[in-house]
């Protein structure tokens, strides 16, 4: 079957121009009920949800992703990520206003820093996004509208990453970095390309997915000045790849710019293999690295959104053997409170002994492995000549339990 990507329905009372100014589309955004309503049927829920201001996280779309969104239906799935909805208010399992814990004190050197992990920073340019996603996990910044950061906490951000060297890659976040001008954006990587230590840097960004037309050729030629960049991108449904999008996906590629693929598992939006195997095969298919499969955070107010771990799983394990190695996702949980992630792969192992493992793959192959004797494991000749970057990189965070 060939891989076709249809452009998005544009209501005929808008202009083309219009509809591919990115600004426009910023300045456009559905924030109010009233707005929603003008294209939306709204439920009984979802009018509850306009009605309780301050209680529901920040509510924004751009009219471009409310397009790929079913009028009608309140369970279409794209509707389900954008629309607000009482249920965020409900009793809830688990719910955490901060369930990465990126707000401790150890993860959080500088006001806009988040350092988990030893070798890369997170680092937070602006708290705005063109669309509020109803699972954020970042409730306890995105929102406030800070276009771009504060020039103090800048100048802290950049000290930090300058005496850490140790750090090997920043990533930029927040907030959604593509909803900076591109004079603000080449003014964080210009800086950062200043730093010897730094190698690489991502940018992440749902801006492909909900604004394709913010990717033009003056960013994808400026991105490519300050290589290695890699984009990080968030597509979760099949349907938000049109043909707007795909060209976008394809112009960061065609600049050399990598494109990873960041999916989250939603309730009732994607969790079905046949959902993620058509969304993989097409980034695909554009030379996208489908990156992740994420298990939604306990983020406030997702329950409705959240799946199983066990329903997740068994969507990987359905996957398992019928989809490219370079289609499959790597299926991952984020342990609350900042424990890092959880990794998950289907089990094929069915016993083992000292020296032998034994195996049934995912098309009933049963086999074993034998180990050579461990007497024999030699260290490389020349791995002392890596030594001092490996504990200089292993080092540059004091990890605390």
């Amino acid at each position: 079957m060939k891989i076709v990507f249809k452009p998005s329905s544009k209501p005929n009372h808008i202009a083309q121009d219009q509809w591919m100014d990115w600004g426009w589309q910023l300045r456009s955004s559905f924030k109010t009920a009233e707005q929603y309503s003008r294209y939306f049927n709204l439920t009984e829920t979802e009018k509850q949800a306009f009605a309780q201001g301050q209680k529901i996280f920040n509510i924004r779309t751009t009219p471009y992703y409310a397009s790929l969104a079913s009028a009608d239906l309140a369970e279409d799935p794209i509707r389900r990520i954008l629309m607000p909805s009482a249920e965020e208010l409900g009793p809830a399992q688990q719910s955490q206003l901060d369930p990465l814990g990126e707000r401790k004190k150890h993860n959080n050197p500088t006001q806009r820093l988040i350092h988990r992990y030893s070798d890369r920073v997170l680092f937070l340019v602006t708290d705005v996004c063109s669309v509020y996603c109803r699972y954020c996990t970042r409730k306890h910044f995105t929102g406030a509208d800070e276009a771009f950061i504060k020039n103090a906490d800048y100048e802290k951000a950049l000290h930090y990453i300058r005496q850490t060297t140790g750090l090997r890659e920043v990533i930029l976040s927040g907030g959604d970095p593509l909803t900076l001008s591109d004079q603000l954006l080449e003014r964080v990587l210009f800086d950062l390309r200043k730093i010897e230590h730094i190698e690489v840097i991502r940018i992440g960004t749902r801006m492909p997915v909900v604004a394709p037309m913010r990717v033009t050729e003056a960013l994808v030629r400026m991105l490519r000045q300050y290589k290695p960049v890699f984009l990080m991108t968030h597509f979760n449904h099949p349907r938000e790849l049109t043909l707007e999008a795909a060209q976008a996906v394809e112009s960061f590629v065609d600049h050399g710019v990598p494109v990873m693929n960041q999916m989250v598992l939603l309730n009732g939006v994607n969790n079905h293999p046949a959902i993620v195997q058509a969304l993989s095969r097409r980034l695909l298919y554009l030379r996208a690295k489908p990156y992740y499969m994420f298990q939604c955070d306990p983020s406030e107010g997702t329950d409705h959104l959240r799946t199983t771990i066990e329903d997740s799983l068994d969507i990987q394990k359905q996957l398992w053997g019928h989809l490219s190695g370079l289609a499959m996702p790597q299926l991952s949980v984020d342990i609350p409170d900042g424990g890092g992630k959880n990794y998950y792969v289907p089990q094929f192992e069915i016993s083992k002994d000292a020296q032998t493992r034994h195996y049934r793959g995912w098309d009933g192959v049963e086999a074993a492995y034998v180990n050579p004797d461990s007497r024999q494991l030699l260290r490389p000749l020349d791995y002392e000549l890596y030594l001092d970057e490996w504990n200089q990189l292993r080092t540059s965070k004091n990890i605390k339990p």
